[in-house]
């Protein structure tokens, strides 16, 4: 069956995500509503949507929702469980979400490493120029200003022969 997602949210009370798809055969919207069970305030949100994502109930009607915006539905439903406000949990999230051009990752473990790297391309394929966009430009040569003096460094004045 083939369906396009058109809208994906949650539910607080009883805990289920909400799909409204379009059907492509008999071109109706229709709903679906994904039951959550076994969740709760400890549960690891990236997890959850893996399981739901894989679940073959749900798989043919998930397939165009990314694995990143039901990890984000599933943090709204911990942070509901925590008992926080949507503001506060919407600014967890963001944190969450953004990278701090200052933080040093190498200092991180290989989860919160690895979740960075994926923030990061997901942001690279949004800002991504591809050749159906309507602003591509194939050739760009840009020339870069020389104000100043060049400084050159010492490995980079020695003969090739050196070596």
């Amino acid at each position: 069956m083939m369906c396009t997602a058109k809208k994906c949210g949650i539910r607080f009370q009883p805990p289920a995500i909400i799909l409204i798809y379009e059907n492509e055969m008999k071109g109706k919207s229709r709903q679906r509503i994904m039951p959550v069970r076994n969740f709760s305030k400890f549960s690891d949100c990236n997890r959850a949507a893996e399981q739901l994502k894989n679940n073959p109930r749900h798989k043919n009607y998930l397939e165009q929702v990314s694995l990143r915006q039901l990890e984000k539905l599933f943090s709204f439903l911990r942070g509901y469980l925590w008992g926080q406000s949507l503001a506060e949990t919407m600014e967890q999230i963001r944190r969450e979400t953004t990278i701090d051009p200052e933080e040093d990752l190498n200092k991180l473990d290989d989860k919160e490493l690895a979740k960075r790297k994926s923030i990061m391309d997901e942001l690279f394929e949004k800002n991504q120029k591809k050749k159906d966009d309507p602003n591509f430009v194939y050739d760009i040569e840009v020339e870069f200003p020389q104000d100043e003096q060049l400084q050159s460094c010492g490995w980079d004045t020695e003969s090739a022969d050196e070596f």
